[in-house]
């Protein structure tokens, strides 16, 4: 069986910073740090088999890292009320609101909110539920 993906990766300028944001907001995605070296960051799913699905880490060539524009992880979660949750403590935890909480486009019935990073990387959770 071939997955679509295997883990997806985010920039930080401050690998110390990024942690302890990263630490609070995936926590109410089930996702918890089970990796840290001087470089990066990986969290994998709560209880489950240890595999990283998401990293926050400093570029290895050296330079600025940098936010793509139109670039966007994209979390599946599975209720708006979770969904609501990782928004606000996103802004808790120093992130800057994308959109809160709605579906889009109205009536979808997908649910989504954006929040940017400590290095304004654009993250979404979702729900179709």
């Amino acid at each position: 069986k071939i997955k679509m993906l295997g883990y997806v990766m985010v920039g930080t300028n401050n690998l110390e910073k990024a942690i302890i944001f990263y630490d609070e907001v995936l926590k109410v995605l089930n996702l918890e740090r089970n990796y840290k070296d001087d470089v990066c960051a990986g969290y994998t799913e709560k209880n489950g088999d240890g595999t990283i699905e998401f990293y926050v880490t400093k570029p290895v060539n050296m330079k600025e890292a940098t936010n793509g524009n139109g670039t966007q992880v994209s979390f599946i979660t599975s209720s708006r009320d979770i969904v609501d949750k990782f928004h606000e403590i996103g802004l808790k935890a120093g992130g800057k609101s994308e959109g809160a909480g709605g579906e889009r486009p109205e009536g979808s019935g997908v649910y989504y909110s954006y929040i940017r990073d400590l290095d304004n990387n654009k993250i979404c959770a979702f729900t179709n539920s």
